[in-house]
């Protein structure tokens, strides 16, 4: 009983601290993009970061949630890749590793044009031999002086869907009853039928226009659609733009960006 009421008086004091926060905050519209960067390779594998950058600086977004990303990897070269794209398209870089790879690490980044007020790497479960996963959780605080909170994700790819379900139960479990806003984005490995994500739509809203179940895997004929992004608290967010972006070169998925209007 003192554990939960501890938890109740915990939340109350959170949603008040973003009330504060806020309280002189203007609407925002923010530009989200989720990326799968193939590790830096492109679908020739000629590792070509400069490409990367450019596609990104190309639609000038907020917020990216980047996914197959390696820090200091043999095959990347020895590039901490986050890094060196948040130099190349002046936004703060972030990663988090989901597992030690070929020399390095690999997992999420995180690219903003915000500075990062609080970040957290969350390892999500899996099965004794299935690849680890993780999300990557940041605050940042908008010029309009909003408290976003942003979670960079990808989600089991095997077609046995035990990982991904585990995952999500886990992100929502996490995630729910947050006082911030929240936007969910990244390679999910999933359709919107599919368990997992119905599990992620207990907590989280997506938009409900055409654009939004468009293919977005694999990049040359897409057949697919496993790239989302999702938000929390729907009464505040109206979508004006959404689409799927299918660069073939740069990645074997396509981007998505969405254009969110938030209002506290």
């Amino acid at each position: 009983m003192r554990i939960k009421l501890t938890r109740i008086l915990l939340f109350i004091c959170g949603a008040l601290l973003v009330a504060i926060g806020q309280v002189n905050a203007q609407t925002d519209t923010l530009r989200i993009m989720s990326f799968n960067i193939l590790h830096g390779a492109t679908v020739k594998n000629d590792f070509n970061l400069d490409t990367l950058a450019g596609v990104i600086r190309s639609y000038n977004p907020h917020l990216v949630a980047l996914q197959e990303v390696d820090f200091k990897t043999n095959r990347a070269k020895a590039y901490d890749l986050p890094t060196e794209l948040g130099y190349r398209t002046q936004m703060a870089s972030l990663f988090g590793r989901a597992m030690y790879y070929d020399g390095g690490e690999y997992g999420e980044g995180i690219l903003s044009q915000y500075s990062f007020l609080e970040t957290e790497n969350y390892a999500l479960p899996h099965l004794p031999n299935s690849e680890p996963r993780a999300a990557l959780i940041a605050k940042v605080k908008t010029a309009q002086g909003n408290i976003i909170q942003f979670v960079a994700t990808h989600l089991d790819h095997q077609k046995d869907a035990a990982d991904r379900v585990m995952q999500a139960k886990a992100l929502v479990e996490k995630l729910k009853g947050s006082p911030y806003p929240t936007v969910l984005a990244g390679d999910l490995n999933a359709e919107t039928k599919d368990q997992s994500i119905k599990l992620l739509l207990k907590e989280f809203t997506k938009p409900n226009i055409p654009e939004a179940n468009l293919p977005t895997w694999p990049s040359d004929n897409p057949r697919i659609s496993i790239d989302h992004i999702l938000y929390n608290l729907p009464s505040k967010w109206k979508v004006t733009d959404y689409q799927v972006l299918c660069e073939n070169y740069a990645s074997d998925h396509c981007i998505v960006m969405a254009t969110l209007v938030f209002t506290p």
